[in-house]
């Protein structure tokens, strides 16, 4: 039996099949006639449905024993009179039946709404479970409790691209599909390690590559893809709006931009170019006074002039969007677009790589504080995750509802999250397994996983595909418990299977979703559909006009700020401590929950390793092992591996494992605009261990 639905870890979102014998997996592959995977899957689409078989899944309710014995005499009749049914599950933890799970957690919501307002009640996560389910937590926090404080996973990573892109053409979102890729004649890859974190993309990266396609590699590092590129700009950190803004410059210089494309769909371009051309920070040869990265002028300016005169598409990911200048790197990254006319047509246009399976679709759902569905602005605009952790240390936030996203691992300045949520009266998680949360958590729900139910996701590319059951669970649906828990509340509502929720989004949300019913997804099941769906779908945006008000494009431009390692480059003794920037392995995703259960998985790769310059070797007295330590945190013991890719005074790890504790290294550091952490950039002292 073959059973084909969507893959649920990166943004990639392949179609994916599963074949099953007598109600048991036995293989997972790629059709070749899926749009997205073209007959292939990474690792962890091979290899990542093994947790499925966990013995540590989450089956059961879990109550904390010391919320029972807080709330004891507090409880109405109706829950004391059931307390003798909870069973011991380990020192922390009861086992609950589901009945009394949710009958606890509605009576603690609505006395904290009662006690101190909605407003004492926030949510966080929704990117990694269905659109549906995304759509009825902002739906549960916002009309249901009452409060704004709603918010996902983005915040950690493509926030930037949804307010650099929106603010310059309208629309956070990728322009192309990922097949676009065949049809272009240059390639720049900024901020990504694509072959790691978004593979099946890397596949066709490669391909044209090998056909002739020039590339252009823009990082602080050397990745695989640089040993296929015609151009490697290993960059210093935080310099990528720097050198952004150097290629625009070098377009205009050179009359290389697209005057009748500028003419008819663009505002604010004299602005702009005055800006550029009397803007210091953006000749490219400012690079020849910063050591070991003389040769950066040169290539900046061949890269930009063939991004000019080519069809050209640019990708990027988290090296880009987690700076503090994030958003305006993403803007500067749509200016080079707007300045050329690279955008609105075949091969020609922007993508970002989004992280989570479901990222994009989350946010078109409205999981986001200054966003209701459609990107409509809320009638209150709510907290970010940052603020809400702030908010609980004021005592002002007293309750949070977590989907999916372990703050307690995956978010920056360790230190100061796990203060806040020991501070909280009640946190309530929906997850598949025991990680760093649910060590926090008051009430957590067992749920499906995505290969256990029906669902839409949106991918990196806008392309909505339908799930559906591969194994037969007994959990419910994220959206299931919340609706559980609602009616619990007082609160009536009617849905009674995942195709009514999203029946509501198609009407809430009309302009992307009215076509794209079950059906029309069941029909397309391997190809999927690119948002807007009325009819038809649209595989590419911005053909005739922006998703602006006026239809128009629109340059924002922002000088770079002098700061950081290129601040130290500039003064005559260089810096004296270390650089670290992070990112995924190939093998795990994020914080490991689901890929440190898959058996395949786990034994190839079971620990964060820090990776140190060549060049570092002596300096660090070939030292093996080490702690890193920065102004906010330490992590633990780390290996060390020396390595050719990393410039020296830079370093890279990976940050899957708990354990190892890379984000307690973070500070609040983030973004100008929507607080996307500065998670690829810390300075750090590195202590040899012996």
């Amino acid at each position: 039996m073959i059973i084909d639905t969507v893959c649920t870890y990166c943004g990639v979102g392949c179609d994916i099949s599963f074949s099953l014998d007598d109600g048991q997996i036995i293989k997972a592959f790629a059709k070749k006639e899926g749009e997205v995977s073209l007959g292939k899957l990474c690792i962890k689409g091979r290899k990542g449905w093994e947790y499925l078989y966990s013995p540590y899944r989450i089956k059961k309710p879990r109550i904390k024993k010391e919320f029972i014995e807080k709330n004891k005499e507090l409880f109405p009749s109706y829950i004391k009179g059931r307390l003798n049914t909870l069973i011991d599950f380990d020192q922390k933890f009861y086992e609950a039946d589901f009945d009394l799970a949710c009958d606890i957690t509605a009576w603690k919501l609505n006395q904290i709404k009662e006690k101190y307002s909605p407003y004492a009640i926030a949510g966080i996560g929704g990117a990694r479970t269905n659109c549906e389910s995304a759509y009825y937590f902002q739906k549960f926090i916002r009309k249901y409790i009452g409060s704004p404080h709603i918010d996902n996973c983005a915040r950690v990573c493509h926030s930037p691209s949804l307010k650099g892109m929106r603010t310059t053409i309208g629309e956070g979102a990728a322009t192309n599909p990922f097949n676009d890729i065949y049809n272009t004649e240059f390639l720049i890859v900024i901020g990504s390690n694509t072959t790691e974190a978004h593979p099946i993309v890397a596949n066709r990266i490669l391909d044209v590559v090998r056909e002739g396609i020039p590339l252009a590699v823009i990082d602080v590092r050397e990745i695989p893809l640089s040993k296929f590129a015609t151009y490697q700009l290993t960059i210093p950190f935080e310099t990528n709006l720097l050198v952004l803004n150097m290629m625009a410059r070098v377009i205009i210089e050179e009359n290389l931009y697209n005057k009748q494309f500028i003419k008819e769909r663009v505002k604010g371009f004299e602005e702009y170019k005055e800006k550029i051309l009397n803007d210091p920070y953006t000749d490219p040869d400012l690079f020849l006074k910063i050591k070991g990265y003389e040769d950066l002028p040169e290539k900046i300016r061949q890269v930009a002039r063939l991004y000019a005169t080519k069809k050209s598409m640019i990708l990027w990911g988290l090296g880009v969007t987690e700076h503090i200048d994030g958003s305006y790197t993403v803007m500067a990254i749509t200016h080079l677009a707007l300045l050329t006319g690279n955008i609105g047509k075949k091969g020609a246009g922007l993508m970002p790589l989004r992280g989570q399976n479901n990222v994009q679709g989350a946010c078109d759902m409205g999981c986001l504080p200054y966003y209701d569905p459609d990107y409509r602005t809320p009638q209150e605009i709510g907290l970010m995750t940052p603020d809400i952790i702030d908010a609980i240390l004021e005592g002002k936030i007293k309750a949070i509802y977590n989907i999916g996203e372990d703050i307690a691992h995956i978010h920056p300045n360790q230190n100061k999250i796990h203060k806040a949520l020991k501070q909280l009266e009640l946190l309530i998680v929906n997850e598949l397994f025991p990680n760093e949360i649910t060590e926090y958590a008051d009430i957590i729900f067992g749920v499906k996983s995505a290969y256990e139910k029906e669902g839409v996701y949106v991918n990196a590319e806008r392309r909505l595909h339908l799930s559906q059951p591969v194994i037969n669970s007994d959990l419910p649906d994220d959206w299931q418990v919340l609706d559980e828990i609602a009616k619990r509340m007082g609160i009536n509502t009617s849905y009674k299977n995942s195709e009514d929720v999203w029946n509501e989004v198609r009407k809430e949300v009309p302009e992307r979703f009215s076509g794209a019913s079950y059906e029309k997804l069941k029909q397309n099941r391997l190809r999927g559909l690119q948002w807007p769906v009325k009819e038809n779908d649209t595989p590419i945006l911005h053909i005739d006009k922006f998703r602006t008000p006026d239809g128009y494009g629109k340059f924002h431009y922002k000088q770079w700020e002098k700061r950081g390692m290129v601040a130290e480059l500039l003064e005559e003794d260089g810096f004296s401590d270390f650089y670290l920037t992070t990112g995924r392995a190939l093998i795990h995703y994020n914080n490991a929950a689901q890929t440190k259960e898959c058996i395949s998985l786990i034994s190839k790769m079971n620990e964060d390793k820090l990776f140190v310059s060549e060049e570092d070797r002596e300096r660090l007295n070939n030292a093996q092992k080490a702690i890193l330590k920065s102004q906010y945190g330490e992590s633990e013991v780390l290996n060390i591996e020396y390595v050719p890719w990393l410039k020296k005074g830079t370093l890279y790890t990976t940050f899957h494992f708990a354990k190892s504790k890379i984000n307690f290294l973070f500070g609040n550091e983030s973004d100008f605009f929507v607080k996307t952490a500065r998670f690829k950039a810390v300075k750090v002292k590195i202590i040899p261990v012996h």
